[in-house]
């Protein structure tokens, strides 16, 4: 283990002395001599045979020279703590180079090298993580660590497969136009493009609204199905997100029903992403600031500035509630969390392609 470890600490030395080599070749001699003489022994160890330099000696000595002088004693404690820290620099380099191989194929396949914290990576793309529950003590962590691990391997044939979007659209979201918020040619469009959004998500937001700045409203099909991300207590990450998303719903149902020319559920999205209040505070904000009581009488007033009817209005606001809502729901979290799989929000599939985070104009 000696050799190895001290093979791996060459080779983050021999960063340095290559650039220091560029002002004194005598250095880069000497490490050169020494990092041949280390990969020799390691690449011995790990065809299993026995390394046949005294490269572990060299080592050692190195470092006890000057102890078996002053202090002889101390030579056989040294000589232990030695193998023991090389035991441990070859472990972490291990583990370190495996949580490396996970990471970047997490990132890969999810767009996060946490599958189970998105939150927590750094390295990840802007999203409204779907985080897992916390396991519970050290066993519950390493099951974690291993079912991450199942999962990662399930998702790459879905990662190297086709996505068209509207394989993935739940629904009334699939099956009308009552849902686009594009500029292209409605259904006819071949470029159709999904936008799974949470309302109370702010990079949801933010991608939204690059999507109507840029060209790609104007060369897709894009609809928007909202979803609820859940804590893994079961309630709501954004306050009133829920309500919101029913309305979306409902408004979908509407205008479909009524094969309106007027899209009160873009009007409705619209106003939530891209639209303030009188003290210039974004509607999305705003609505999150709000008890449920005071949402819900929010939204009916922006129905009544859509121009619906009074009649009609009541009648979304039954259908909140009701069993199809409910089921839509539903079948937009199955979509989401078992099929497509997703560890955050907003989640845009176009070109048969899966595209986590942020949209980018």
């Amino acid at each position: 283990m000696v050799c190895i470890a001290a093979f791996i600490i060459l080779c983050l030395i021999s960063v340095v002395v290559a650039f220091l080599s560029i002002f004194k070749r005598d250095i880069g001699k000497k490490w050169w001599t020494v990092f041949k003489k280390a990969w020799h022994c390691v690449f011995k160890k790990v065809r299993l045979q026995k390394c046949d330099t005294n490269f572990k000696d060299d080592v050692k000595n190195t470092i006890l020279k000057k102890v078996i002088i002053k202090h002889p004693k101390w030579v056989k404690p040294i000589s232990v703590t030695i193998e023991i820290v090389s035991v441990l620099i070859v472990i972490i380099t291990i583990w370190s180079i495996v949580i490396a191989v996970k990471s970047l194929l997490a990132i890969w396949v999810f767009g996060t090298c946490n599958v189970s914290q998105p939150a927590s990576c750094s390295l990840g793309a802007e999203v409204c993580s779907i985080d897992e529950e916390e396991p519970d003590g050290f066993f519950g962590g390493i099951g974690r660590w291993f079912t991450e691990w199942g999962e990662i391997f399930a998702a790459i044939p879905d990662r190297l497969h086709a996505w068209p979007a509207e394989n993935y659209a739940v629904g009334i979201f699939a099956t009308s136009n009552s849902a686009s918020v594009s500029n292209a040619d409605g259904q006819n469009s071949g470029n159709r493009a999904l936008d799974i959004v949470d309302p109370g998500c702010s990079i949801c937001m933010q991608s939204y609204k690059n999507q109507l700045s840029s060209d790609f409203i104007n060369t897709h099909n894009l609809i928007v199905m909202p979803y609820v991300i859940k804590l893994p207590d079961g309630t709501e990450k954004f306050k009133n997100s829920e309500l919101a998303t029913r309305h979306l719903i409902a408004l979908a149902l509407y205008d479909n029903a009524e094969n309106s020319e007027t899209n009160h559920y873009k009007m409705f999205l619209d106003r939530l992403f891209t639209e303030y209040n009188k003290d210039h505070i974004n509607y999305q904000s705003y609505v999150q600031s709000l008890s449920a009581e005071q949402a819900d009488k929010l939204f009916q007033s922006w129905l009544k500035d859509f121009g619906i009817k009074s009649s009609d209005i009541t009648v979304i606001k039954d259908r909140l509630n009701s069993e199809v809502v409910n089921n839509y729901l539903a079948e937009i979290a199955n979509m989401v969390e078992n099929t497509i799989k997703a560890k955050g929000i907003p989640t845009l599939i176009y070109d048969n392609q899966l595209h986590s985070g942020l949209f980018k104009s």
